[in-house]
């Protein structure tokens, strides 16, 4: 992704009509159908070019890990927004929340919220997201949820998790969607490295394992910063879900 394609999606981000979630008639206590409501796949059911289809239904994993965090004042960075479905449903859930979501093409984002932080980057562009989320660049930002829903490929997945996982507090999660879509689909394995599935099975048994993107400094840390690992499968036959407790 080249500078200008970021800027012209940008540009687009910036004059685009929005739904401002704050003011809208939404009033729901379910994750899941604020899920469906807003148009988010993590439903266990959604609406897709005017139809209703099965949802990956990740809403109840949410709900059973997070339900603690309810009516806390919390911090979500969310890593591939897309149209801002699951950032909406995140922020009416968690009414305290403060949500930042970058993605590579924010052009399509439709919701607004004054809690809702927006952010057109590229996940491997570390600096600059680090900058972004560190409150420019002043000091570090801490979140509670760290969910990773982005392009689902390897390099990015594990680039990701080894650098922002740091940035979540004790006690928070970090989600990864459709972790194994790399062992699934060969245009996810974009890398010649350990694969999601198998680097949580070394991480819950605190063993290092061979990485060119991880590194063993970076595999102590983890082993020492884990809490607890869980994983789900979801209603599709390519739905899985993770949850790293730290």
């Amino acid at each position: 992704m080249n500078f200008f394609s970021l800027f012209k999606r940008k540009l687009l981000y910036k004059f685009k009509n929005k739904i401002n979630i704050d003011t809208d008639a939404v009033v729901e206590k379910n994750l899941d159908k604020l899920f469906f409501i807003y148009g988010s796949d993590k439903s266990n059911k959604f609406k897709a070019k005017k139809k209703i289809i099965k949802g990956h239904g990740f809403s109840k994993f949410y709900t059973k890990y997070l339900k603690k965090f309810r009516f806390k004042k919390i911090n979500i960075l969310e890593i591939g927004s897309y149209s801002g479905a699951s950032a909406a449903a995140f922020k009416k859930y968690f009414a305290n929340s403060s949500v930042t979501c970058l993605d590579i093409n924010i052009s399509n984002f439709k919701y607004s919220s004054k809690d809702i932080k927006v952010f057109g980057v590229d996940i491997k562009k570390r600096e600059n997201v680090i900058k972004l989320i560190s409150n420019r660049g002043k000091k570090k930002y801490y979140y509670d949820l760290i969910v990773d829903d982005g392009s689902h490929n390897l390099s990015d997945i594990l680039f990701a998790f080894n650098y922002l996982f740091r940035f979540l507090n004790k006690g928070g999660f970090y989600v990864i969607e459709d972790f194994k879509f790399p062992n699934y689909y060969n245009y996810n394995n974009d890398i010649d490295d350990i694969f999601v599935d198998k680097m949580i099975e070394n991480l819950k048994l605190r063993k290092f394992f061979p990485s060119k993107l991880i590194s063993r400094k970076s595999q102590r840390y983890f082993h020492n910063n884990i809490q607890s690992i869980y994983t789900h499968k979801g209603k599709l036959k390519n739905s899985d879900i993770c949850f790293i407790k730290k």
